[in-house]
């Protein structure tokens, strides 16, 4: 699925926020109108913006927008894209979409072994910023959640704060996933001042690979990062905050995996969840295969005794990313549906599945590594 295309710009000095809609009738100030093939763009009165898979000639002036674009077959109406200056035109929202997200920077503080998308050391943060305080007050009132990402958001400092003031005030009844490493909230005054925001909506999913500090700091390539991770999801504790854990599955993870689950249940118990993640071949992990690979059918015995042990003592558990034909039975119920859909394939075997409907799927990227012993039921 595309999220972003590419055209000619006219006019764009720059980023241009908006929803798009096909209706050359409509006006409003945040609208973004597609042009349909054959129709000439005359709505250009209060400089309003256009895509168009035409050459410019269509296009009345003053307009300004892109043109000459391949396909916009991928944009719904109510859609929300921003519009560069360099002609690309990203999606930054689905009308029909559970699976929106906002990356808040590409920079991390971490580097780990298996990251699906690795960090950038560029200084993208003033323009995100800007970018989501233009989007946010855009996004459905009604919309159901909202997946806040990264690399590693909280490296936005006060800014960070502040689009969380701003998705509380605008979006209030939609549900906040942000996935951080959690290492900054070993500061316990960066803590206090998350706590002040008296956000209930929002749930913070963290990493913790390891009951042992060396194993889960070599996984994320950073010196101490499993103290000042186990630091911050205290203070998190203790300011009231929702939490979740997430461990991805791989040659390093799994060895302790039980050992990992009796640490949490000892140490962590006021988790609200705890989620087991198969690995995405994309990213790191091809150049990190030797090092991570393990086909799920060799760990699934360590899996089912992490999951059934914190199962059966009361916390709340969640299979990611994992086919139903790779699992036992009992663990069918702890599975989710969690690729997200610009990113979620069945490959051929899965063609004749009874189960097709309730499993997960993979990712696009499984089609160069994936386990083999993947069948039908």
């Amino acid at each position: 699925m595309n999220l972003k295309t590419k055209g000619r710009p006219y006019n764009i000095t720059e980023p241009i926020v908006g929803r798009v809609s096909r209706d050359l009738d409509a006006s409003a100030n945040d609208l973004i109108y597609i042009v349909k093939k054959g129709i000439k763009f005359t709505n250009a009165e209060n400089n309003a913006v256009f895509l168009s898979t035409q050459p410019l000639e269509h296009i009345d002036e003053p307009a300004k927008g892109v043109y000459n674009i391949v396909s916009l077959d991928h944009l719904q109406d109510g859609d929300i894209v921003v519009i560069n200056t360099d002609g690309i035109v990203n999606t930054l929202y689905r009308v029909k979409s559970r699976h929106n997200f906002l990356v808040f920077t590409e920079r991390c503080n971490s580097n780990c072994l298996m990251c699906s998308q690795p960090p950038k050391d560029r200084n993208d943060i003033p323009y995100l910023f800007s970018l989501y305080k233009k989007l946010i007050p855009l996004i459905p009132k009604n919309c159901p959640e909202l997946c806040l990402t990264g690399g590693e958001p909280t490296l936005l400092g006060e800014r960070f704060f502040e689009l969380l003031s701003l998705l509380k005030r605008e979006l209030p009844d939609t549900d906040l996933h942000c996935l951080t490493n959690g290492r900054v909230f070993a500061w316990k005054s960066f803590t206090a001042r998350l706590e002040t925001l008296n956000m209930e909506k929002i749930m913070f999913g963290i990493p913790l690979y390891s009951d042992f500090y060396q194993i889960h700091d070599y996984i994320v390539q950073s010196k101490d990062a499993f103290n000042q991770t186990m630091s911050g999801l205290y203070h998190l504790a203790e300011a009231g905050q929702r939490i979740e854990l997430r461990i991805v599955l791989h040659k390093q993870s799994v060895p302790r995996l039980t050992r990992l689950a009796k640490y949490i249940y000892k140490n962590l118990p006021f988790v609200e969840q705890v989620v087991f993640m198969g690995l995405e071949h994309q990213g790191y992990t091809p150049f990190n295969i030797e090092k991570l690979w393990m086909d799920p059918h060799e760990y699934i015995y360590a899996l089912s005794d992490a999951v059934l042990f914190l199962a059966d003592n009361g916390i709340n558990v969640s299979i990611y990313n994992l086919q139903l034909c790779l699992l036992p039975d009992i663990l069918w119920k702890f599975t989710k549906k969690s690729i997200s859909d610009w990113k979620n394939i069945y490959l051929d075997v899965c063609k004749n599945c009874s189960q097709k409907e309730n499993c997960a799927g993979l990712f696009a990227s499984a089609i160069h590594k994936h386990s083999d012993f993947l069948k039908a039921i």
